[in-house]
């Protein structure tokens, strides 16, 4: 665990934008975000984040829906879980569970920075060497209860 920032607790989001390195900026699931991280003492993880205002699917249940509303439901959220382990500086996020198959038995790096108002900066490199290379910024505050007891 790094002696500078213990990660451990929970995070709500903040803020996650996507920085291209031409300029651009986007923000994947909104400005107005819903979810959290959650590091465990004993190497587990788990990350919840989507828009603060997700429909409800108007027909159906969980399974049986319709195809576009499901599609909706997967791209107002993201979810993975699984270990992590700290070094230096980089979150090593190694997913065992994820909304996105293809991260399953898979590693999310992620370079972490303490800001100045305490907030917690998680940054990953994506699409390296391509037009579409950019920089994740998330970011996320400690939750309130844990803060507290920090602070007593």
């Amino acid at each position: 665990m790094s002696q500078s920032l213990n990660l451990v607790g929970r995070w709500n989001i903040v803020s996650w934008e996507q920085l291209y390195d031409d300029g651009r900026r986007e923000l994947p699931l909104g400005e107005h975000l819903s979810g959290f991280i959650r590091y465990l003492p004993d190497g587990d993880m788990v990350c919840m984040i989507s828009r603060a205002e997700r429909k409800r699917f108007e027909q159906g249940g969980q399974w049986n829906a319709p195809d576009s509303e499901k599609a909706r439901a997967y791209d107002s959220m993201l979810s993975y879980a699984g270990r992590y382990e700290v070094d230096g500086d980089v979150v090593t996020h190694r997913v065992e569970a994820s909304l996105f198959p293809n991260w399953i038995g898979g590693e999310q790096k992620r370079r972490f920075e303490q800001q100045p108002d305490g907030t917690l900066a998680l940054l990953a490199r994506l699409e390296e060497n391509t037009p579409q290379a950019r920089t994740a910024r998330l970011v996320w505050r400690r939750h309130e209860a844990q803060a507290a007891q920090e602070a007593a």
